[in-house]
């Protein structure tokens, strides 16, 4: 899961539906991406960091991994 990123879109007031929009992709698409099910393109990446520049992509990005 993308916890950070899934923060500061929160914190953006951010909506998954309008970050969907933003990238081009459905909702569904976007939630599959945050939830680390799908991976995100380059493109999408730096779409992302392009909305949120006070963000370095490394932290943005970072994968928190699941505990089984």
């Amino acid at each position: 899961m993308y916890k950070n990123l899934v923060e500061i879109l929160k914190r953006k007031g951010i909506t998954n539906k309008a970050y969907a929009d933003y990238l081009g992709i459905t909702e569904k698409t976007v939630w599959n991406k945050l939830q680390g099910k799908t991976e995100f393109t380059l493109g999408e990446a730096l779409k992302t960091c392009a909305l949120m520049p006070e963000y370095k992509m490394d932290y943005v990005f970072a994968m928190e991994e699941k505990v089984a």
